[in-house]
């Protein structure tokens, strides 16, 4: 893996800033990557790595621009659960670590660093030099995903029967009188025509 003062220059031009939740994000990667036997996600692992983000803030970016893993590369899921979590597959042998940013980091912050004045400055000063004890926890686990979930192009492909739009990867529903439907048209969507 490239070092962390590598890592963040990476983080900082994919999402335009530098900031702690960037530099949580990055050493949630390194560690994440490690515990499930990763050692070159940019190069030779890439198609062995599968992550699942649990927030859409700056850690998510931070994670990307670690590990090489993109949504459209599908080997980044997104789940909006609002927290600062993520789990890390090796899809070759099926290790799984899911990794949570601790809450008490942010007090551990305020009292290692009080002299700090920036809350940002804070934070950033010591999630740089914590220990991953003191930032995260760890759990190994086992992810439910199955092939239409895999990297690389579509494995399946079918077109909405209301709207006519086409659906990848099993991602059709079934409708009351058995046609196939895109979820929007089933359960309605985060849009609405006007």
């Amino acid at each position: 893996m490239q070092s962390l003062d590598e890592s963040l220059k990476e983080c900082e031009r994919l999402h335009g800033h530098m900031c702690a939740g960037q530099l949580l994000g990055a050493r949630m990667a390194v560690l994440g990557c490690s515990e499930i036997g990763i050692n070159d996600p940019k190069g030779l692992d890439r198609k062995k790595l599968i992550v699942w983000v649990e927030i859409d803030r700056c850690m998510a970016d931070a994670i990307s621009a670690t590990t090489g893993v993109r949504l459209g590369k599908r080997s980044l899921k997104y789940f909006d659960y609002g927290k600062v979590a993520a789990t890390f597959l090796n899809s070759e042998t099926g290790n799984a670590v899911r990794i949570v940013a601790r809450e008490s980091s942010r007090d551990l912050a305020d009292t290692r660093h009080a002299e700090i004045s920036s809350k940002g400055e804070r934070q950033f000063q010591t999630y740089r030099e914590a220990s991953d004890e003191e930032l995260f926890s760890k759990q190994f686990v086992t992810v439910d995903y199955g092939e239409f979930d895999l990297p690389g192009r579509p494995r399946s492909r079918v077109i909405c029967c209301r709207c006519g739009e086409g659906v990848n990867d099993g991602r059709e529903v079934s409708g009351p009188k058995g046609e196939v439907l895109c979820r929007t048209c089933l359960h309605g969507g985060y849009y609405h025509e006007m």
